[in-house]
């Protein structure tokens, strides 16, 4: 690259498993509500990643794996052959871009509303736990939280085997990997975390136990995908959706050191406290993470373009992702590469709004400078 940039850690090249990535700039997965009441993927979404597509890798939003892992409206599905052949329009439209794309797949586990699901059954989660909040946007309005069903032993099972077929799914749409979601206080975290896991079978108890629905997860998964096609995203410091357990630091250090045995193409860890932070002790940083997770780490959450030089300069992180920076500036690599302004940052009113508003319609810096 000839450009002086103040950023050459971060736009140098990475070798992710088999895959080249061109720099080390993520679309981190945001959950933008687009894809309307059939939860399929279209033309606006496709439109959507390939204004981004110079980001080295990206991450689809949350995508759900069942219709039981419902929990948020209008957002995308993997769980019909409907939704796998509208994917393919996406993958094709970022692909022409030659960067990678990893599916997440999400099950909302307890963070999701009986007004979801059909004949209003409960949403599930480890153990029968509220979560104590504000409550959340349902088909029927806003209402408050409802105590979920405890997952029966024997249903365990059935959801690992969703979470391959999703992954098989995406496989054939074209992805080039997948991303387990188990962060942010959704149903693998809920198995996660002392707060959320009070049960007494093989999945409650020690953090052995608690880590075993994910290890099966991982395990079903990578019999479609090869093991360093397949990442893992927690959140150690988060506090959304009700999470954060008093011996956090000792279950997600054990949970990074199993995970480290797969040879897995990343973890993804919200290390940055931008989207709230339990304040049970100090933040985890990628640092203590690096001890036990030989493989690549992604730093996520609230990092600028200096913070992420710093991170992969100083070798905590080989890849940043960028969530709310991302929104509202499509060139976002380009920015950083030259040296431009980012646009002001996207009103969150449109964050989840369900048309072209505030999801395809920010200027590129050089539009901006045309029009002036």
């Amino acid at each position: 690259m000839n450009i002086q940039t103040t950023s050459p850690a971060l736009l140098s090249s990475l070798k992710l498993g088999d895959l080249l990535l061109k720099n080390r700039v993520v679309l981190a997965p945001l959950t933008r509500g687009r894809a309307g009441e059939a939860r399929m993927p279209n033309a606006l979404m496709a439109k959507y990643y390939a204004q981004r597509a110079a980001a080295g890798l990206i991450i689809t939003e949350a995508t759900v794996i069942s219709t039981q892992g419902i929990g948020w409206e209008n957002t995308p599905g993997i769980y019909s052959d409907e939704q796998l052949e509208a994917w393919k329009e996406i993958v094709t439209a970022v692909h022409t871009h030659e960067t990678p794309i990893f599916m997440q797949l999400w099950h909302c586990g307890r963070a999701s509303h009986s007004s979801f699901h059909e004949n209003g059954q409960l949403p599930v989660a480890a153990s029968a736990i509220k979560i104590n909040g504000e409550g959340l946007h349902t088909p029927v309005g806003k209402q408050p939280y409802e105590t979920p069903r405890a997952l029966e032993t024997d249903e365990i099972a059935i959801v690992v085997e969703d979470y391959r077929k999703a992954a098989e799914r995406a496989k054939k749409a074209g992805f080039d990997g997948v991303e387990i979601h188990a962060a942010n206080g959704y149903l693998i975290d809920t198995f996660l975390q002392t707060k959320t896991n009070h049960r007494n079978d093989s999945y409650g108890g020690g953090v052995e136990n608690r880590y075993r629905f994910l290890k099966e997860i991982v395990e079903a998964i990578i019999t479609v995908f090869p093991a360093n096609r397949v990442g893992v995203r927690l959140s150690p410091n988060g506090v959304f959706n009700d999470m954060g357990s008093p011996d956090y630091r000792q279950s997600f250090l054990y949970i990074a050191g199993q995970l480290n045995t797969y040879n897995l193409a990343y973890l993804h860890l919200m290390d940055g406290l931008a989207f709230g932070f339990h304040e049970l002790g100090t933040p985890m940083t990628l640092a203590e993470f690096r001890e036990v997770f030989a493989g690549t780490l992604i730093g996520n959450c609230g990092y600028t373009q200096e913070l992420a030089e710093t991170a992969i300069s100083s070798g905590v992180a080989d890849l940043i992702a960028f969530g709310r920076d991302f929104i509202s500036n499509p060139d976002l690599v380009e920015r950083f590469t030259h040296g431009w302004p980012l646009n002001p940052p996207a009103e969150m009113s449109t964050w989840y709004s369900f048309g072209p508003e505030g999801y395809v319609d920010f200027p590129t810096y050089e539009a901006s400078q045309a029009a002036s």
